[in-house]
């Protein structure tokens, strides 16, 4: 039973030791998306921010942002993230009609995720202002 207890003992201390040490990174949005439900560009300025925090115990350091396309716009923190520390990056959509479905990778130093790259999402629709339909409108001109 004395040998059981302390085998038990040497690998929890063993798995212990070979934690991972260094900064680590977690986002606060659910699957690391964020919806941007329905939208209109008129209303909304397609700006979201995605939050996360530097759960680790060294400085978090967001090495690079980009997105798949030229129509979402990523900015990175400047400064590491200290441990325990929040940092966000902001995110802007050029809000053009139809469907939101872009990715968004992070590259950093953080040790918790593989190569330190983790895969942001956006999603949504968006829509023409309500009332603001071209073909009625076109069809008032013609009218008068």
């Amino acid at each position: 039973m004395k040998k059981l207890f302390f085998l038990a003992l040497i690998s929890v201390g063993t798995s212990v030791a070979h934690a991972q040490a260094g900064p680590k990174i977690e986002f606060l949005a659910k699957d690391n998306t964020i919806d941007y439900g329905t939208v209109s560009k008129a209303t909304d300025t397609g700006i979201r921010t995605f939050e996360f925090r530097n759960t680790g115990d060294a400085p978090l350091i967001i090495k690079n942002v980009q997105s798949t396309c030229g129509c979402t716009v990523p900015t990175k923190p400047t400064e590491p993230i200290a441990p325990g520390k929040t940092g966000k990056i902001d995110v802007k959509y050029n809000m053009q009609m139809g469907a939101i479905r872009k990715t968004i990778t992070v590259e950093s130093n953080a040790v918790n995720v593989p190569d330190g790259m983790v895969v942001l999402k956006i999603k949504g629709e968006v829509v023409p202002e309500k009332g603001s339909n071209p073909v009625e409108k076109s069809k008032t001109l013609i009218e008068h």
